[in-house]
C-alpha cells in the first residue's frame, strides 16, 4: 500500500467523528432534518397528560410574571412527548418524517390568534433547504436574517436548551395553527411553535 493511502486512510479514521450525526441530549441521534412540515391533522385531538416537573415550571413563570402576559393557566400542565425511551420530552421529529406532538388539530386554544398574520407572511423560505443561523435575543423575541420572531407562549418550556445565538433552526408552516409556524432546531432535533413579528 503507498504511503498516500495509508495518509488518507488515517485521516478518515481521525476525522469521521467530526462528520457524526448530532445528538439528543439523551444521546438519541436527531436523524436528518424534515423535508417538508407536517401535514394537516385530521384525527382526535390529543389531551393534554401532564408532565411531573410542569407544577415547579409553572411556579417560576409566575415568580417571573410571566403568567400575567398569557402564559399557562395554573391548572394546566403539559403533556410528554417522550414516545420512546430516549426520545426527548418535547415536540420533535422522529427519523425526519413523523412530527410527534403535532396533534391536536385545528382547534387548539393555546394557539388561536384573534388576527393571524398580523406582521405579515414570512417569505424567507421553508423546509430543509433553508437553515438560518441564530442570532440573538431569546425565546420571547429571536432574529435571524434580518426576520423577527417569538416562540409560543405554550411552547416555552420546549426551548429552554435552544442557544439563541448559534444553533440553526429551519422554518416550516403549520398546517393547523392559523398564523403559527414551526421551527425546527436540528441540533436538538424538537421544533416549538413560533409567530413571525416581522422584517427588522
Amino acid at each position: 500500500m503507498r504511503p498516500i493511502h495509508l495518509a488518507l486512510a488515517a485521516l478518515i479514521t481521525v476525522a469521521s467523528p467530526a462528520f457524526a450525526q448530532p445528538e439528543h441530549p439523551g444521546g438519541r441521534p436527531s436523524g436528518p432534518p424534515p423535508q417538508r412540515g407536517p401535514e394537516p391533522y385530521h384525527g382526535s385531538p390529543h389531551q393534554d397528560q401532564g408532565r411531573p416537573d410542569q407544577g415547579k415550571r409553572d411556579q417560576e413563570r409566575r415568580e417571573q410574571g410571566r403568567a400575567d402576559q398569557g402564559h399557562h393557566d395554573q391548572d394546566e400542565h403539559h403533556r410528554t412527548y417522550a414516545d420512546r425511551p430516549g426520545h426527548p420530552n418535547a415536540p420533535h421529529v422522529d427519523n425526519g418524517k413523523r412530527w410527534v406532538g403535532h396533534d391536536t388539530g385545528r382547534d387548539d386554544r393555546h394557539y388561536h390568534l384573534d388576527r393571524p398574520w398580523e406582521h405579515g407572511r414570512f417569505e424567507g423560505g421553508f423546509g430543509a433547504e433553508h437553515r438560518w443561523r441564530l442570532r440573538g435575543g431569546g425565546p420571547n423575541h429571536f432574529w435571524f436574517n434580518n426576520f423577527y420572531w417569538s416562540v409560543a407562549p405554550w411552547d416555552l418550556d420546549y426551548a429552554d436548551d435552544w442557544l439563541w445565538d448559534s444553533d440553526d433552526v429551519i422554518i416550516y408552516e403549520d398546517p393547523d395553527h392559523p398564523g403559527w409556524y414551526l421551527a425546527y432546531n436540528p441540533r436538538l432535533g424538537t421544533y416549538v411553535h413560533v409567530l413571525y413579528m416581522g422584517p427588522g
